[in-house]
């Protein structure tokens, strides 16, 4: 096995995985600690290692929000268990898993961008594991990157500094490690002209991000974003933006105020902790920014409209995350708002609405749809799948649990990492076969572009086909992975069609 590898900055020497046929390398760094000077800096080079860099375990995480360990919040209870998960600002390091035997095999690689709201994450969740994935013939590498006011931060003086980088440290830390990956990836037998980018939530905007960036063309050949795509459905039914790079130049002034400091310099000297704690006493999140260097547009307008880089995508949501619905005082008000937004065909709304409705409620509540799944074929509709292939899924597992969850948001990368073994939920035998086959549809996108392939046992797994204008459908990972005929049902019909 390839337990030793080499790199620009020197010899990285890695551990057997729980399957020795796997080699795990981590807390590898990729660039100069963003520390001092480096703080709100685009990301530095790595200096060169001393000897044999042992690369035995995870690096301190990205510094966020204390861990709580919360049994009473979804999320603490899934994945957030450890308090004691070290964490620093010193934290551009990244992790790899390779089957690989020797340097020179060209494996499939898998560059992995977590989520979390660019707030909170870590490369060190219990569902991250490569390992599975690296099972199959893929080489996984997941990334840390600056969060929150570390990573998003703008300020006149910052950008009066580096015009060039005035914010969006995080995505560009992204961007960075990926370069890294191509340029060293051979050295753990990948292929640096396979490189498959993913994420989730977050993760997966920072993919949207990274599409959207004319400088990345050729940096990476295919894309995986999970729940990421965000539209306006209904107005004042916005997703999350990127806003200006005045507003948040604004922002960081406020905030410096907040702080009680005077210049950027001083912001600098400022404890990292310090600089947290009164991050989150300062209540507002930090966000990538419209900003004129890395981003001249929202990443979604660039993909919608065809100014964002053109690979194959596989993406898709879960079927019980970011709803939508229209904003009404009561029904009188909805059917108002209705003729203001719809003319004559508002009527035609309402109707779809009233047979929608759940007993009991109101009106609006029938207007409710996925706000993932409308921003996807609204940007389908315009004519990315004639650009490239595109392959959309619905998630919608039974997930087990004494707190009746329902296919949460983030719940299905139990499943494409095949990871559940490492969750307190109850999961059966239909889940661990459900999980097998997406981490192979999965694996076979990152290997070809294309999820198709062969189950564990040689028999072809269900046809999964791109989606087209013509064929708008998408495979269900429900309790069986099956591809449905079925395109969206009326209302999201509707709401295309007055919006297209």
């Amino acid at each position: 096995m390839l337990r030793t590898a080499r790199t620009e900055n020197g010899l990285v020497k890695g551990l057997p995985a729980a399957d020795p046929r796997i080699t795990s390398f981590k807390g590898i760094p990729f660039a100069a600690a963003p520390v001092g000077e480096n703080r709100w800096r685009a990301p530095q080079p790595a200096a060169d290692y001393k000897g044999v860099y042992e690369a035995f375990q995870f690096a301190p995480i990205s510094l966020q929000a204390p861990i709580k360990a919360d049994e009473t919040h979804l999320y603490d209870r899934e994945w957030h268990v450890d308090p004691d998960t070290p964490m620093a600002e010193d934290c551009l390091y990244l992790n790899i898993w390779t089957p690989a035997k020797s340097a020179d095999e060209k494996l499939p690689v898998l560059v992995w961008y977590f989520g979390g709201g660019f707030q909170v994450g870590y490369t060190s969740e219990m569902e991250f594991d490569g390992e599975r994935l690296a099972r199959r013939g893929i080489v996984v590498v997941t990334i840390n990157y600056r969060l929150n006011v570390f990573g998003f931060l703008a300020h006149p003086e910052v950008t009066k500094e580096n015009p060039e980088a005035p914010t969006n440290f995080g995505l560009l830390d992204q961007q960075f490690a990926t370069a890294w990956v191509k340029r060293n990836i051979q050295g753990f037998g990948g292929d640096p002209e396979t490189i498959t980018i993913g994420g989730q939530s977050a993760g997966g905007m920072s993919v949207l991000c990274q599409m959207a960036q004319p400088e990345n063309e050729g940096l990476f050949q295919r894309g995986i974003i999970q729940s990421a795509l965000f539209s306006e459905v209904y107005p004042s039914h916005e997703g999350p933006g990127t806003g200006s790079l005045k507003e948040a130049e604004e922002e960081g002034e406020a905030f410096f105020r907040f702080l009680g400091v005077s210049s950027l310099e001083e912001a600098r000297a400022l404890d990292a902790i310090y600089l947290r704690d009164k991050m989150l006493e300062y209540g507002k999140d930090f966000w990538p920014v419209v900003d004129g260097a890395f981003l001249n547009e929202a990443p979604y307008e660039a993909f919608r409209n065809g100014r964002s880089l053109n690979i194959p995508l596989l993406s898709g949501h879960t079927n019980a995350e970011f709803t939508a619905a229209p904003e009404a005082s009561s029904d009188e008000d909805l059917k108002e708002k209705a003729k203001a937004i719809y003319g004559e065909r508002a009527e035609s709304f309402l109707t779809l609405c009233e047979a929608r409705r759940p007993e009991g409620e109101p009106l609006a509540k029938g207007g409710e749809v996925l706000g993932i799944e409308y921003a996807t074929r609204h940007a389908l509709d315009k004519g990315f799948c004639k650009r490239a292939p595109f392959y959309y899924y619905v998630f919608s597992a039974g997930i087990p649990g004494w707190d009746d969850p329902g296919a949460f948001h983030s719940v299905d990368l139990w499943f494409f990492f095949e990871t559940l073994a490492k969750s307190w939920r109850p999961f059966s035998g239909k889940h661990y076969d459900l999980a097998r086959q997406m981490c192979n549809y999965w694996a076979e996108f990152i290997k070809k572009g294309d999820p198709n392939g062969k189950d564990h046992d040689g028999r072809k797994m269900p046809e999964w086909r791109p989606y087209t204008e013509e064929a708008p459908y998408a495979m269900h990972f429900d309790d069986t992975a099956h591809f449905s005929e079925e395109g969206p049902e009326p209302l999201m019909n509707f709401l295309l069609e007055v919006n297209h």
